[in-house]
């Protein structure tokens, strides 16, 4: 015959209220590991406003054009280690956009779907930027970190 234990009817609310208690210091400590503070918020142009063959992209790709077509302020101040300055491309934004006018319009280049470079240097940077980090220290990461595949396209 199985035995129950049972709690007296006093110890039951202490209980639950220890349970809530856990609860809810849980849920706000928490809130610091997603990604809701300023420095944590990339702006990203919506998917749907990007070309199709860039909506078909694998998703670090789509998010590195995403991020590009959003910042480009960002990514000029970026060199690539790819090669691509023999190409003409003088900052990472190149290798993602071809032309951005006054208007907003937005040529889009389709290096960065087959280059795997320029795609981490562009998530190295969103990264950097949702952590907090400026752009001098950006830059100074992504010389550090990818200078060993080639010349910069910057000076």
């Amino acid at each position: 015959m199985a035995r129950f234990k049972l709690i007296p009817a006093v110890v039951r609310p202490v209980r639950i209220a220890a349970l809530l208690a856990t609860a809810f210091v849980m849920a706000i400590s928490l809130q610091g590991c997603g990604t809701s503070s300023a420095a944590g918020q990339l702006h990203l142009m919506p998917m749907e406003d990007l070309p199709e063959a860039l909506q078909q992209a694998p998703s670090a790709v789509r998010q590195a054009y995403q991020f590009a077509a959003a910042n480009p302020e960002v990514l000029r101040a970026l060199p690539c280690y790819c090669g691509c300055g023999n190409v003409g491309h003088t900052s990472n934004l190149d290798c993602y956009i071809t032309k951005l006018d006054e208007s907003g319009t937005i040529r889009f280049d389709n290096h960065a779907l087959g280059c795997t470079l320029c795609v981490d240097i562009t998530h190295d940077a969103m990264r950097l930027l949702r952590e907090g980090h400026e752009l001098p220290a950006l830059r100074e990461f992504v010389d550090a970190r990818y200078a060993r595949f080639g010349p910069s396209n910057m000076p």
